[in-house]
């Protein structure tokens, strides 16, 4: 790579930029992270990097947010999967992150859960649902002895 490559590239890196997702303005300055690799509005990022910050992938695909994890440490990170290559992606989250969109990509989890939730679904016939939960308890509680 040229110095006139490696400079137009690190100029680039540092500007503020449109998020081609929901085109709103985007700073550089990631509050809390090395390099801004997603939209702090709506979480989407562009498929840029092999390794954070080397900006070497030639895919160039949104990637979608897909869920939050919740690392060892307590840290939070989005988990994206690129909508070209299918590649996924964890990103830390950075302090300027819109906070509703974070909440809302946590629920999206439980309100698309990969199973059916019917009422009465936790309980069998003729057991309330308290003593449903019991199952999951190492020994029986006195109210499911007969």
């Amino acid at each position: 790579m040229s110095d006139r490559t490696s400079h137009r590239r690190r100029d680039q890196r540092d500007s503020e930029f449109l998020c081609r997702r929901c085109r709103r303005g985007v700073s550089p300055d990631p509050y809390g992270s090395r390099h801004r690799n997603h939209c702090s509005w709506c979480l989407w990022s562009v498929h840029v990097d092999e390794n954070p910050g080397d900006r070497a992938s030639t895919c160039g695909g949104l990637l979608e947010p897909i869920a939050v994890w919740v690392k060892q440490d307590g840290e939070w990170a989005v988990v994206h999967r690129c909508t070209i290559c299918g590649q996924l992606k964890t990103n830390r989250i950075a302090g300027d992150d819109n906070p509703w969109s974070l909440i809302a990509l946590a629920a999206k989890a439980l309100s698309q859960p990969p199973f059916p939730l019917e009422s009465g679904m936790c309980t069998q016939p003729g057991r309330r649902a308290e003593s449903a939960a019991a199952g999951f308890r190492s020994s029986p509680s006195p109210s499911d002895v007969r």
